[in-house]
């Protein structure tokens, strides 16, 4: 498994931003692992909720686990590559579901509704006239088509994912502590797929799936066209902003931006399946230190998710055949968050409950 190598980009404020990225406290972790020991239960028996606990109390933009107000930021775009018969749902559903997320009827809105997470939609490229009451971040009317062009101009790269790390910051000022993020966007896999080949140097056939119930029997199509990009583009597996202008899309750069941004405030962002992966990838390469800040919400049914997530080091806390994205997955795992604040928060110590548990000493 090869490691993760940062370009030395000459972008300045790119630089600014990856360099502002620090490593997780680890004095303050230390002190909520002695603390989550002290706590009225056998000593790790609340498995990686205690982890989880551990990792939020190293980031130094959490003042307080108690209070946590969570949202899930959803990038939406088209993609030119939906030209090359790589998704069956029409295109403009991108533009449709976006509407109906504004309107709080879609999956991820449903999820984390449950889960008292904000969801912010985001147009980052949907290939239709503006939408009113979306937040707009949009440069293109959709990507180009990377199986016969850049995605992007690398500077509307550089641009998109600056403005998604300054709209986590902007967030924050508004009290946000906990970032999710989902994406919508028709096609979208056959993008992810390619970032996520080219930053793992694996081969397509081990990484294209079949989306959002695309025909089995057209798989290989698809992976020709992912193929085919790579081909065409010829893009840098060394430096990652390369590889999301070429074969990326604006969904998935401002996804990074997202994490990248989330990291350099020093609070976690959860990620959600296979497109976030590729991001997260991306984010990586760019800062190696944004890993820490990532918490992998699960296991998604899609080809290339388990791959991706090797090269991450990173476990996911579910398992549930999910493929939706939107979010969905960070939606439900914002639960497990909650989860572990309140382990740490509320949970009665072992001094001042009257249980004394004994020492044990091994005598062979």
């Amino acid at each position: 498994m090869t490691a993760f190598n940062p370009h030395p980009f000459k972008l300045t404020a790119l630089n600014a931003l990856i360099d502002s990225i620090q490593p997780l406290d680890r004095v303050n972790m230390e002190k909520a692992a002695q603390h989550i020991d002290s706590l009225v239960k056998p000593l790790g028996s609340l498995g990686r909720l205690e982890a989880l606990a551990i990792q939020l109390s190293g980031m130094v933009g959490i003042k307080n686990l108690g209070a946590l107000k969570k949202e899930i930021i959803v990038m939406c775009a088209d993609h030119g590559v939906y030209d090359e018969g790589v998704a069956i749902s029409p295109k403009n559903v991108t533009a449709i579901q976006a509407r109906n997320m504004l309107k709080g009827l879609t999956g991820v809105c449903v999820l984390a509704k449950n889960s008292g997470t904000h969801v912010l939609p985001v147009d980052i490229g949907i290939d239709c006239e503006p939408i009113e009451n979306l937040l707009s971040l949009k440069l293109a009317r959709g990507s180009g088509n990377i199986a016969r062009e850049a995605a992007m101009e690398q500077t509307q790269a550089e641009t998109l994912l600056l403005a998604s790390a300054q709209l986590v910051q902007r967030r924050i000022e508004a009290g946000v502590s906990v970032f999710g993020i989902g994406e919508l966007g028709i096609a979208n896999t056959t993008a992810a797929a390619a970032v996520i080949s080219i930053l793992t140097e694996s081969d397509p056939c081990d990484v294209v799936g079949l989306g959002a119930n695309f025909p089995s029997e057209w798989l290989v199509h698809k992976q020709s066209i992912v193929r085919q990009a790579i081909a065409v583009n010829q893009p840098d597996s060394k430096n990652a902003l390369d590889v999301l202008a070429k074969v990326g899309g604006f969904d998935l750069v401002g996804m990074t931006g997202v994490i990248l941004g989330a990291a350099a405030a020093g609070v976690p962002v959860v990620l959600d399946g296979f497109l976030s992966y590729a991001s997260a990838l991306a984010a990586c390469h760019l800062s190696p230190i944004a890993r820490d800040y990532c918490i992998p919400s699960h296991m998604s049914a899609e080809k290339g998710a388990a791959l991706a997530l090797q090269y991450l080091n990173l476990q996911p806390y579910l398992y549930l055949d999910l493929r939706l994205g939107e979010g969905s997955g960070a939606a439900i795992a914002m639960t497990l968050v909650d989860a572990a604040c309140a382990m740490y928060c509320h949970m009665g110590q072992l001094e001042s409950s009257g249980i004394n548990l004994p020492v044990i000493t091994f005598q062979p």
